[in-house]
């Protein structure tokens, strides 16, 4: 067993070994991708490679791709460039979604996590200008799948354009942007076992896109600015080996099985929902979230509370809020999230610490009521 069972694939995944090999290729290559002597054109050769290699992995071509600096910029990319003036969001879109489009309109979910069709269908249905509609593939806290099919049609029927951040889901889940039908789908090279700093926006052939920068046209003119050569190269290889997907369903079946057995009205929030393999988000009733983060780190299990956006902070997750989840439950919610080198035994250890911790704080919760109980 490893020193530490990192279960927190969705902040970051480990950056693969395929990877890493890409990148320090690239690095000993050297040279500027826009250059035109040797150097240049071996390093252009690497982009090329890469853009070929992450289009592929979400069925684009590789002329509608974009890599910037990761899956932030290419969603402000996406909103802040296709002219649409109306945005449309789910209540439980990333940080870098909601904070894009401040005056963005707000569209609920259930108590699953999933977007309330009706609602969009009447937004859409408003006597205003064409919107822009920006609903994730899959939820980074829950793992809940959006139905992006029915979100397309309803979109555009009533004329409106589609972006999809899909950071959470490609790598994970099949992801064919041609199929889909939206017109903007944003990657994240680190959450699937690539490095961070790297990512990609795909924007449809002929779909309306001005970029937010100028400078030396690189990327097309759709974002200046001289390439990231190595980051590149690694989420080009880590795209490639993601593509066979991420088989691990088993395993979070295995421990939120065990986990509601262990504590007594423990919630695993959006299980009734279709989900990504890969995501467990629940609650430990009456031990807060940071308290569990700390007490599984110690036993040497890396998982988090919610998003891990927030300069480390933990805060009231807004996903589980508009969920309709109590504050008091919600503040005792984690995430655990599995990846490609997770093994049974990280699990198994998972399991055990989280055990540990229930009975430990629940045996020193019935001390302290047997203390009182003499002293009255």
């Amino acid at each position: 067993m490893s020193a530490l069972a990192y279960l927190d694939h969705n902040a970051t995944s480990p950056l693969r070994p395929a990877a890493f090999d890409a990148m320090v290729e690239a690095l000993r290559a050297g040279g500027n991708p826009s250059s035109v002597h040797t150097a240049g054109r071996k390093a252009r050769a690497i982009v090329d490679r890469a853009r070929r290699e992450v289009a592929s992995l979400v069925g684009a071509r590789a002329t509608e791709t974009i890599f910037t600096s990761g899956g932030t910029e290419a969603n402000n990319l996406a909103l802040a460039g296709t002219g649409r003036r109306r945005v449309l969001v789910s209540a439980i879109e990333h940080d870098s979604v909601r904070q894009a489009v401040p005056q963005a309109e707000i569209l609920p979910v259930d108590g699953d996590g999933v977007l309330d069709l009706a609602a969009l269908e009447r937004a859409l249905a408003a006597p205003a200008e064409p919107a822009l509609v920006s609903v994730m593939l899959a939820n980074n806290e829950t793992g809940v799948l959006q139905p992006l099919a029915e979100i397309v049609r309803l979109a555009q029927a009533a004329g409106a354009l589609v972006h999809c951040d899909a950071v959470q889901g490609a790598g994970k889940v099949p992801v064919d942007f041609r199929g889909l039908g939206v017109d903007y789908l944003s990657l994240s090279a680190h959450k699937l076992g690539g490095p961070t700093g790297v990512g990609a926006l795909v924007v449809r052939n002929g779909a309306p896109f001005s970029t937010d920068r100028r400078g030396g046209g690189q990327e097309s003119n759709r974002r200046a600015g001289t390439e990231n050569v190595s980051g590149i190269a690694g989420f080009g290889a880590a795209a490639s080996e993601a593509a066979s997907g991420l088989d691990v369903s088993g395993f979070r079946d295995r421990l939120e099985l065990a986990l509601v057995q262990i504590a007594a009205g423990a919630n695993v929030f959006g299980a009734r929902a279709s989900r990504i393999g890969n995501t467990t988000c629940i609650s430990m009733p009456g031990v807060p979230a940071e308290t569990q983060v700390m007490a599984l780190d110690l036993a040497g299990v890396c998982i988090s509370a919610g998003a891990a956006c927030s300069s480390g902070k933990v805060q009231r997750s807004p996903v589980l809020e508009a969920m309709g989840v109590p504050a008091a439950e919600a503040a005792c919610a984690i995430r655990i999230s599995l990846g490609w080198n997770t093994e049974a035994a990280d699990i198994e250890r998972l399991i055990a610490a989280w055990q540990d911790l229930y009975i430990r704080v629940n045996k020193s919760d019935i001390s302290h009521t047997h203390r009182r109980a003499r002293a009255a």
